[in-house]
């Protein structure tokens, strides 16, 4: 008898929700959010947002194939800081309000070179010079085997 005292008061009480987990409930986690946007979509978003912007030089780069984490990777160009992360912003604002959930950016306080990540597509922002002196273009279009790591 008083094992059965000491165990109700020393186990965790769970909600008789948790205990459960239906077949139905299981099938919804698993499959993947039906709001989340696909490559194709993020990537015609961007290039959109990118050219109401006025970005320069923008170079789109298909990843597929060549990397696991992401499907296309963007390079544009600003003016100047300023314009960087107008344009940084700007697309930050089209890829939330489109529902991608999971959007990171980097760089925005400086804006030399700011990246977005959306998952899909990555968004390199550059002022010209920082673009260049970086040169990302020839790293992933030209050295295959750079590109595969």
């Amino acid at each position: 008898m008083a094992t059965s005292v000491l165990s109700k008061s020393v186990l965790p009480k769970v909600p008789k929700t948790a205990r459960k987990t239906s077949t139905k409930t299981a099938a919804l986690q698993a499959q993947p959010d039906a709001h989340e946007p696909d490559a194709n979509k993020t990537l015609n978003l961007i290039l959109s947002r990118l050219d109401d912007m006025k970005a320069e030089e923008t170079v789109t780069i298909d990843l597929r194939g060549k990397s696991a984490y992401s499907d296309y990777m963007i390079i544009t160009s600003g003016r100047a800081n300023r314009h960087v992360g107008a344009i940084a912003e700007n697309v930050t604002k089209g890829l939330k309000e489109s529902g991608v959930k999971s959007v990171h950016v980097e760089g925005l306080p400086n804006c030399d070179w700011v990246l977005i990540d959306s998952g899909d597509v990555i968004v390199h922002v550059f002022r010209p010079e920082v673009r260049e002196f970086y040169n990302l273009e020839r790293l992933w279009t030209q050295n295959p085997a750079v590109a595969a790591v």
